[in-house]
């Protein structure tokens, strides 16, 4: 009698115990969901932003280029993230089998192309200062716009075979390719991680060593913080991404792990536009001058070296006083 009172208390406190962990768990994805909703909503005003400024309201050259498409491939992902969040939030069943078979394509699609535009922008930043004669000679003109096209029809290729090979894997085919196609997409985002880190190292490696060291500027700055903030918030989610893929059956007990990663990701495309305009506004005078929010983007986004107080040249008020040219 005395065994079976005792076996009996202890399968209550392990139920007990169970239920504890479920309700924490439960609260801890409410608390993420909620937060995530929070920071995709700031992230898309932020990115909406700077695509109504670098799309209609400045003259665009070869890096802006690729800042308003990698802003377009940040708004597309903080969409689908939000409306997941709050399908989850709420409870709508029967809408999360649409959005994972139709929607989950399109966050494939602007995780890959983000990371892309990502990697152009550090390579050819890299190119124009190793090589400066070369690259202001033989650059193409608009190589940019050419090089953003691409990488688009890429990325969407990609998603759009990912979404359907390995969607629904009803067949050995369609598990065969999906195999395939993962292979495809793993080897293309290691070949733009190693871009992404060669360019930025060498970079570093310019302007801290070297006889030839060059001088910052607010946009090698805002590439370099950019690149920082993916590399600690955007690569864990690729990261994790395929370790879910080749290991599916541990998706539960990496739960907590994925929800995180996902948080992480969302704020690295939230990060994005406050890293342009916290630049763009570093070391101004706000109570002295009247700054208008395409301003602090121009500013953001200038090659011209910063100079001391003891320098003739004042970067800030040259680029206030050319603000409206520069803007048509």
């Amino acid at each position: 009698m005395n065994m079976t009172v005792t076996a009996w208390e202890t399968n209550l406190t392990t139920t007990y115990g169970s239920l504890q962990a479920v309700h924490q768990h439960y609260t801890e994805f409410i608390i993420l969901q909620i937060l995530t909703v929070i920071v995709a909503l700031v992230g898309l005003a932020g990115n909406a932003v700077v695509i109504w400024l670098l799309g209609f309201r400045m003259r665009r050259n070869a890096f802006t280029v690729y800042i308003l498409n990698l802003a377009g491939a940040d708004f597309l992902f903080l969409c689908y993230r939000f409306t997941r969040s709050l399908v989850l939030l709420f409870d709508f069943g029967f809408v999360i089998g649409i959005i994972s078979r139709f929607l989950l394509p399109v966050s494939i699609f602007a995780y890959i192309s983000g990371l892309s535009f990502l990697s152009a922008i550090s390579t050819e930043r890299c190119m124009s200062v190793l090589w400066p004669i070369w690259y202001r000679c033989h650059r193409p003109t608009h190589m940019s716009s050419i090089m953003c096209a691409l990488l688009w029809a890429l990325s969407l290729l990609m998603s759009m075979l990912e979404g359907n090979y390995c969607g629904s894997q009803s067949s050995n085919v369609c598990l065969v390719w999906c195999q395939v196609l993962d292979f495809i997409t793993v080897a293309w985002l290691i070949l733009l991680f190693v871009l992404l880190s060669g360019s930025s190292l060498a970079l570093m490696t310019r302007l801290l060593c070297g006889s030839q060291r060059v001088l910052p500027t607010r946009l090698y700055m805002t590439i370099m913080i950019t690149v920082l903030v993916f590399l600690l918030c955007g690569l864990p989610f690729g990261f994790h991404w395929f370790l879910i893929i080749w290991y599916p059956n541990e998706y539960l007990a990496l739960f907590h792990l994925s929800l995180t990663v996902v948080f992480l990701s969302c704020v690295n495309s939230c990060a994005n536009p406050i890293i342009y305009f916290f630049v763009g506004s570093f070391r101004q005078q706000w109570w002295k001058q009247r700054h208008t929010m395409r301003l602090v983007l121009q500013r953001a986004l200038q090659d011209t070296p910063e100079v001391d107080e003891s320098g003739e040249i004042l970067p800030g008020e040259t680029l206030e006083m050319s603000g409206n040219s520069l803007g048509q």
